[in-house]
């Protein structure tokens, strides 16, 4: 069959074993199988702030039933004079806080120079959406044949969306989770942060096999609609979802990045049971 998209790699009728069904590409990361039969769940603080802070979260997101941890050493911001991370002091908290919890770790690289230092500390790459066309940057990522978490861009279509995910894939490596992190509409920060876009999600797993996961802290900017964003994911067959926690007794005032959309652990409890009940 002539495969016309731009995504050869990745489309799924380049794959006999893909075609026909829509299976999915299982990527083990430490034990963690994504992709498997069950929806993982990435959880942590937006951004690494201290090693408290870090490893208090890390310890109660575990507790809850989080997969993965999730945690920012490197932050982009709209504004410059934002809290932009901790750098590599971060990366050794996160690294702390894997060997307390045993959570393999997922943060976020922004430079093709910053891939070296992060790959020393991190399970998975993720790639944000701001970079999600920075094609020096996908290319370096791949080399290092980690898995990568690739967001959508804030205005991606699904065939960019993919083409870019193909750059990751010419390098050979397919070990690729695409994040749905909602995109941008009229209604925007109005009364929420993006619209998280669910329509793309069916379409995108009928083009190809990659795992799918679903960012709903990003997606809505608010505390109280990420659980409901969660479910509403769960119910379309993703592979997972990549949530924002806080510290159950942390005031906004004291989260220097993303403060209202970050969830308690209290509340990813009940998702995590909500989606084992719908799995048991």
């Amino acid at each position: 069959m002539k495969i016309i998209e731009g995504y050869k790699l990745l489309h799924r009728n380049n794959y006999t074993e893909y075609q026909n069904n829509l299976n999915v590409r299982v990527i083990d990361v430490q034990g963690i199988k994504i992709g498997g039969n069950t929806p993982v769940i990435i959880a942590g603080p937006c951004a690494v702030q201290s090693y408290e802070q870090t490893i208090e979260i890390a310890k109660a997101v575990k507790k809850a039933g989080a997969n993965l941890l999730r945690g920012g050493a490197f932050k982009p911001r709209t504004s410059p004079y934002e809290f932009q991370g901790l750098g590599k002091e971060g990366l050794e908290i996160l690294r702390q806080a894997k060997n307390i919890t045993g959570l393999p770790i997922v943060t976020e690289v922004l430079d093709p120079r910053l891939v070296d230092m992060v790959y020393e500390y991190a399970d998975i790459f993720q790639i944000g959406s701001r970079n999600m066309y920075n094609i020096p940057l996908l290319k370096e990522v791949a080399r290092t044949q980690k898995p990568v978490i690739l967001k959508r861009s804030m205005s991606a279509g699904l065939q960019e969306w993919l083409c870019l995910a193909e750059y990751i894939a010419l390098e050979g490596n397919l070990d690729i989770i695409l994040c749905e992190r909602g995109i941008r509409t009229f209604p925007c920060k109005e009364y929420s942060r993006n619209t998280l876009d669910l329509n793309i999600l069916l379409p995108l797993r009928e083009k190809t096999f990659l795992p799918i996961i679903v960012d709903p802290s990003h997606a809505t900017g608010d505390a109280k609609i990420v659980p409901f964003a969660s479910l509403a994911s769960i119910q379309f067959n993703i592979n997972g979802l990549l949530i924002e926690v806080i510290k159950e007794d942390d005031n906004v005032e004291d989260i220097l990045c993303d403060a209202v959309q970050g969830i308690k652990p209290s509340d990813l409890d009940k998702i995590v049971k909500k989606i084992n009940y719908l799995y048991k």
